[in-house]
């Protein structure tokens, strides 16, 4: 049994995270059911955000579309949309209706922008979004542009991720009360949120007021070095003990480059230069068979093709690649120790004849709980 077997989500397909945040509860158990557009052409592919779903085609703008729609509601724990604020509301599908249906529902909404403010109406893309937020102001050192990881910090981490939070805490307050609520899960809110960490380090000077004056980008102590052979790898000795651990498993150990505090800024400049050149002058297979074994707070740079065959990615499963299918990341986070398998993506509109007909005969199209 999976932890949200007992969850029932409507899915009103989109684009990023809210997909996203519907592949993760059906990861987890939850019965999801996504209501799509039918295509213009005739490929039906499937996506791997699909995997674990149910899939049915429904155009909104008609009465059988927004019929079906609240039928599914009315059984419904959670109802995820992505639209722009407004137009559920103008498809007669807004939480009015919906909670008119079913009291209990949780309606989900993601946005960039979120529902209200000057911003609300306005296109944007995880990077905008995370640049407003002041996110992305930090992904960078001061002398290069900041660069903001594809769709994660956005998309994923402030966006799908808070949703799917306050989905579950709707969820909680609904089968306490009898009371569903709306949750409005904007990307700009989630990657501010996520900075408070940040913020808190702001206030001890590990992180400045301007970029190149922060622990993360201006420390030898963590940061990212070039190998010889193009790759990367990271430090993060923080710590006193981590630090001298790495000086001595490099050789540096009593180097008068590194004499004096860790945390002498003056002589930051320097020590970087050197573990620079150090870095340079070997592959990074080399740096990680001497530092990975040790407690220097070393990782290397791996892109994901490289991390499904990591020895310790590899020993936990935590990337597959299926016969003939896309190479993913399996569900996380784990249960009693415990891995759940990734279920199959469905092709989009695939399971569109067997909801209907379960519904027309009066059934439910859910499964039981």
């Amino acid at each position: 049994m999976k932890v949200l077997d007992s969850v029932r989500v409507l899915e009103i397909g989109g684009l990023g995270p809210g997909p996203f945040c519907a592949m993760h509860l059906a990861d987890l158990g939850a019965d999801v059911i996504s209501v799509v557009r039918q295509p213009s052409g005739p490929a039906i592919t499937s996506d791997l955000l699909n995997r674990g779903k149910r899939s049915v085609f429904a155009d909104l703008k008609s009465e059988a579309g927004r019929a079906l729609v609240l039928q599914l509601v009315a059984q419904a724990d959670v109802l995820i949309e992505g639209m722009r604020p407004g137009v559920m509301e103008r498809l007669g599908l807004g939480p009015a209706e919906c909670h008119a249906a079913n009291p209990r529902l949780v309606y989900g909404r993601m946005t960039g922008w979120g529902q209200g403010g000057p911003l609300a109406q306005r296109a944007g893309h995880d990077t905008n979004y995370v640049a407003v937020s002041g996110a992305l102001w930090g992904s960078g050192p001061a002398d290069a542009r900041p660069v903001s990881p594809f769709a994660v910090l956005g998309d994923i981490g402030g966006g799908a991720l808070y949703l799917m939070t306050g989905l579950l805490a709707g969820i909680v307050q609904a089968r306490d009360s009898g009371r569903g609520t709306v949750v409005d899960a904007a990307i700009v809110d989630g990657a501010a949120h996520m900075l408070n960490l940040m913020l808190s380090a702001r206030a001890t000077g590990l992180v400045g007021d301007a970029r190149g004056a922060s622990v993360h980008d201006s420390s030898p102590f963590y940061d990212t070095y070039v190998c010889a052979d193009g790759g990367h790898i990271t430090l993060g000795a923080l710590e006193p003990q981590f630090y001298a651990l790495l000086l001595a498993t490099l050789g540096l150990e009593g180097d008068a480059d590194f004499a004096g505090h860790q945390w002498d800024r003056a002589a930051w400049p320097r020590r970087r230069a050197r573990l620079a050149a150090l870095f340079l002058a070997q592959p990074r297979a080399h740096w990680q068979a001497l530092l990975e074994p040790t407690d220097a707070c070393f990782g290397a740079v791996l892109s994901p093709l490289e991390a499904a065959e990591h020895p310790h990615l590899r020993e936990r499963g935590v990337y597959v690649q299926p016969a003939g299918g896309p190479l993913q990341a399996v569900p996380a986070p784990r249960f009693d120790g415990a891995a759940y398998p990734a279920a199959p993506a469905c092709a989009a509109g695939a399971h569109t004849q067997q909801v209907l007909e379960q519904l027309e005969s009066g059934g439910s199209a859910w499964r039981p709980r």
